[in-house]
């Protein structure tokens, strides 16, 4: 009886997490503001569509928040899809940003979030050059200093597993 309980509380609660998470996606036919990418660098180019504003449908897009003002929205070929971009100022703190497009036709409106980050988010910048790690390594320029080393490791390595294989046989140290 316990187990069935515990079944159907388990799935009741799994069904509801996925009824709340996909609430908001379809709760009043509002849609969403597509940003791409959706973290940019202080500088970049960012890209956002929606498809709210119908088949032929434009916006006006409102990325104030950021600093990179007001941009237009127009239809594209992509499944009816209005598209536009914008430049994030270089000037533009580190945080998360809203964006707005208001669709010109109706009082629709959408919105999305921009993450404006220190540098580009990963994959846009590659390493070039070689690690500055100093000169050195590992084995000094002593022949005789590093001898000793090996040598004391060796020494307390088969103190260790002399001192263990007689304390597994009983013997009192």
């Amino acid at each position: 009886m316990r187990r069935t309980a515990r079944l159907l509380t388990g799935t009741a609660l799994a069904v509801a997490t996925a009824g709340l998470a996909v609430a908001p996606a379809y709760g009043g036919g509002t849609g969403s503001l597509d940003v791409y990418p959706s973290t940019a660098a202080a500088g970049g180019q960012v890209t956002v569509n929606t498809a709210v504003c119908g088949e032929k449908g434009t916006a006006v897009g409102d990325a104030t928040s950021v600093g990179a003002g007001t941009f237009t929205l127009a239809p594209s070929t992509h499944e009816g899809e209005a598209i536009g971009q914008f430049q994030v100022p270089p000037s533009a703190q580190p945080g998360t940003y809203e964006i707005v497009a208001k669709c010109a036709e109706g009082n629709r409106q959408v919105t999305g979030d921009l993450v404006v980050a220190l540098t580009p988010a990963a994959g846009q910048l590659q390493p070039h050059g070689s690690v500055k790690t100093g000169v050195g390594g590992a084995f000094g320029s002593d022949p005789v200093q590093t001898a000793a080393g090996v040598t004391a490791l060796a020494v307390a390595t088969a103190g260790g597993t002399w001192l263990l294989h007689r304390r597994a046989r009983g013997d009192v140290i």
